[in-house]
């Protein structure tokens, strides 16, 4: 790692991170941030982090929670991120599901999973992000009328999110037509994962869902 990026993970990540040790389900977002926000927004799985330093830079009013487990892209995240939005962003360097699992019911006002791992083979369903009891985890934190915005390029990661939400009650496809999930959105910020395309790729699909609101209930619907 360059010098300059293992002193940002050294002496900005502290003070930005997300702190765990509270009961689960009672994590308030915006006790984190240290001015007030209208809303907050959360992205599982931000890579190098260009998609929410441009979503922060466009929603000066939004608070902004990111997750990723892996250093080098927290690293790349703190080097673009302005001095002047880190007070509307805090970070986990871990696995989405923990903080999931902190924070309070209906505490998130948008949810981004953008060109996650597809986790092709069969034999590593069980590693993909999408699955019902993380669904249940979304539909927890999410605000009733809030949206989930999905996007890939890989076959089997599009076919088997799709299935995955459609069949949980507490989400519903916003699409009505082809070009509601052929072309990025009008608010879209692209992500160098979308441009290094892995064999098998395809076209992407950008597919946003709803959160309802109908209650939570457990998995095995």
């Amino acid at each position: 790692m360059r010098p300059g990026r293992k002193a940002l993970i050294e002496q900005v990540l502290p003070e930005l991170s997300i702190p765990l040790d509270m009961p689960p389900g009672t994590l308030q977002p915006a006790s984190l941030f240290s001015g007030p926000v209208a809303e907050t927004w959360l992205e599982i799985g931000f890579g190098s982090g260009e998609h929410l330093v441009a979503q922060a830079r466009a929603n000066p009013d939004t608070g902004f929670l990111g997750c990723e487990p892996f250093v080098s892209g927290v690293a790349a995240l703190l080097a673009h991120l302005p001095i002047e939005d880190r007070a509307r962003t805090r970070i986990l360097a871990d696995d989405a599901r923990l903080l999931l699992d902190a924070l309070a019911p209906a505490s998130i006002g948008r949810a981004f999973l953008l060109f996650p791992d597809p986790w092709p083979k069969r034999r590593h369903a069980k590693r993909r992000f999408v699955q019902p009891h993380t669904l249940d985890q979304l539909a927890r934190v999410m605000r009733p009328g809030s949206r989930l915005r999905f996007a890939s390029d890989h076959p089997v990661c599009q076919h088997w999110t799709l299935r995955q939400v459609l069949d949980h009650p507490q989400f519903e496809w916003t699409a009505r037509r082809p070009g509601d999930f052929l072309a990025p959105p009008e608010d879209w910020h692209g992500t160098r994962y979308e441009t290094r395309s892995a064999p098998g790729s395809v076209s992407p699909l950008f597919l946003e869902f709803a959160r309802t609101g109908m209650a939570v209930s457990p998995s095995g619907h």
